[in-house]
Parts: structure tokens; C-alpha cells; sequence
């Protein structure tokens, strides 16, 4: 098995604990938000479940022949449920070969564990017929739920899980484990994921901080009328809409701190602290706090199909005008 990871020791003792009591739950809800390793939590949990020789704190052996079955990546007794595209539901038609897969005896003496991830993913049809492996649960089976929206799955279904919470690590610990993955610029990616390790790894990966800096140039740009918020719509259309909302959000609420004469050092943005203080002097707080709602309204809907040119538009149009008062 991959080391622990760091930040997650308090709840794989939780979890080995289930297994040394024998007390494992039917349903265990693992949250937290994006880029914790709950995924990575979660399919530890399912090696040591899945192992016939489990080593006396509760950890797969490694060497039964379940570990070799879990590590080639065929055993029978697990299952995977995700969308079969990123962003996209969990269909009905998943769920019931799931029921189907399950209605017999595991295969092997130890449990059989069925992930769902994102849980939050399921639509109303999935999650309707969901409740009947919940509620009619199959020899040793576990089935573990992952999600960084728990309140997005219907109360039904939360219900009836036990709940396990991935928390972020603190910035020391963060920082740390990015300079052992040899993450140059690591205090500043730490900052720009928010304290969640793989975030990190990911913007590390996709130079988010050049490309971040250029997004706020054209910003200001904009800000300044000497660019076109279509113009520049078109252009960050191409990048991950999440970050891209994530990174104005964070402009935005540092402009509103300003507005509150907040110390440079609260903002989540300390080192641009010079132009947003500019910027919020000739800004209308009530302004600011529409464009605030209209980021918050378009962040909810990126689960959804949506055409993001026209919603970056709409976002840049607005804060073009907001300029202009």
C-alpha cells in the first residue's frame, strides 16, 4: 500500500478501529471538500475490507491473495460506481446491475465493498433505487460513499450512512508533504488550493500560478477598459471553469475587504493587496456584492451543461460596468 497520507491518520484509526471491533458499517458517508485524498481514504478502507490476512491495526497484509486480486485491479468482490464521463449522472441503469452484482454471496471469506464516487452524482431515478441496497443489505457487503456536496444526496440515503469527515491539513503539514512530491512554489500553491493537497498537486501540474497571474492581468484589463470582456471570455473559456470562478471569487472577496480598509495580510491575496486596493476605492460595495452573488449563482451550476463562453460573458460584462460607475 501507498503511505498514509499525512493529514488523514485520525481517520484511518477511526476506520481500523471498525475492523478490529468488528463492527464495520453497511454504509459509510466519507466527505470533505476536493482534493483531500477521500478517494484515496476510501480505497485503503476497501484493501484492508478486501484482505484475507489483515495485519493487527486493522491494514492490509499485502501479501494474501485478495491483496494480489485488489492490487491487480480485478477483484470480484469490489465494485466501482462512477459517471461514465466526468460531470455527468449516475444513471439508473448503473444502479440496478450494482443490485443485480450483489444479490449473491461474496466470492472470497472477506467482505465485498461497492465505492460510489461521486455519490452526489446520482440522479433522482439512481438514488430512488439505491435505497433498496441500503435498506435490504447483502451479506457482508459495505458500501462506501464518497462526496465533497453531502448535502446534495437526498436525506434518504444520508440517513442511513455513517458519516466520516476528511478535514484539511494544516498549512505546515501541506507544505511539507508538497516538497517531498518535489512541488516547487509550494507555500504559494498551498494558498491557491485552499489547503487541499491534491488541488495543489494538480495547479502545480498545470502551471496554474502563470496562468492564474495572466487571469488577473486581464482582469484588471478589463477593470481599466483596455480589454474586451468578450474578448477575453473567449480566451478563458479554454481553462478549468472551476478554478477560474474559484480565483475571481478570491479577487472579488479581497476587493470587498478592502472596501473595509481590511490588513493586507487577511487577504486572500496579500501580494496583489496594491491594485485591489486601487481598484475598491471607485468601487460600490453594493456593486460588488451583486457580481459576489452572480460568481456564487454560476458556481452552483457548473454540475450542470452549460455554455461557458456565454456564462463568462455575462459575469465579465457585469464587472466591466461595475467599472464604469
Amino acid at each position: 500500500m501507498k503511505p498514509l497520507l499525512p493529514w488523514q491518520q485520525a481517520q484511518w484509526r477511526q476506520l481500523c478501529s471498525y475492523i478490529r471491533q468488528g463492527r464495520i458499517p453497511q454504509a459509510l458517508l466519507i466527505t470533505g471538500n476536493k482534493g483531500l485524498g477521500k478517494r484515496e481514504l476510501a480505497e485503503r478502507f476497501a484493501a484492508a475490507l478486501l484482505c484475507q490476512t489483515p495485519n493487527a491495526d486493522g491494514e492490509a497484509c499485502g501479501h494474501c491473495h485478495g491483496c494480489k486480486l485488489y492490487a491487480a485491479g480485478n477483484h470480484p468482490d469490489l465494485f466501482m460506481v462512477a459517471p461514465e464521463e466526468p460531470g455527468k449522472a449516475i444513471g439508473i441503469n448503473r444502479i440496478r446491475e450494482l443490485i443485480v452484482d450483489t444479490q449473491l454471496k461474496p466470492q472470497y471469506d472477506a467482505y465485498r465493498v461497492v465505492i460510489i464516487d461521486p455519490a452526489d452524482q446520482l440522479n433522482r431515478p439512481a438514488a430512488n433505487a439505491f435505497l433498496k441496497c441500503l435498506e435490504e443489505p447483502t451479506e457482508r457487503t459495505v458500501i462506501l460513499l464518497i462526496s465533497a456536496k453531502p448535502a446534495k444526496l437526498p436525506i434518504t440515503i444520508a440517513s442511513r450512512c455513517q458519516r466520516l469527515a476528511v478535514t484539511p491539513p494544516d498549512r505546515e503539514t501541506l507544505v511539507a508533504w508538497l516538497k517531498a512530491q518535489a512541488i516547487a512554489d509550494a507555500e504559494a500553491l498551498a494558498t491557491l488550493a485552499q489547503n487541499a493537497p491534491f488541488a495543489a498537486l494538480q495547479y502545480a501540474n498545470e502551471h496554474a500560478l502563470t496562468t492564474r497571474s495572466g487571469c488577473f492581468k486581464a482582469w484588471l484589463d478589463i477593470a481599466k477598459h483596455r480589454a474586451s470582456p468578450i474578448a477575453v471570455a473567449e480566451d478563458w473559456q479554454k481553462l478549468p471553469l472551476p478554478s477560474l470562478l474559484a480565483w475571481l471569487t478570491s479577487w472579488l472577496i479581497d476587493l470587498i475587504k478592502c472596501k473595509f480598509q481590511t490588513d493586507g495580510s487577511l487577504l486572500q491575496d496579500s501580494p496583489l493587496r496594491a491594485p485591489l486596493q486601487e481598484l475598491s476605492g471607485r468601487l460600490n460595495l453594493r456593486d460588488l456584492y451583486q457580481l459576489y452573488d452572480l460568481l456564487l449563482a454560476a458556481r452552483e451550476r457548473l454540475d450542470s451543461q452549460i455554455n461557458k463562453q456565454m456564462m463568462l460573458e455575462e459575469i465579465l460584462i457585469h464587472w466591466s460596468e461595475l467599472n464604469r460607475s
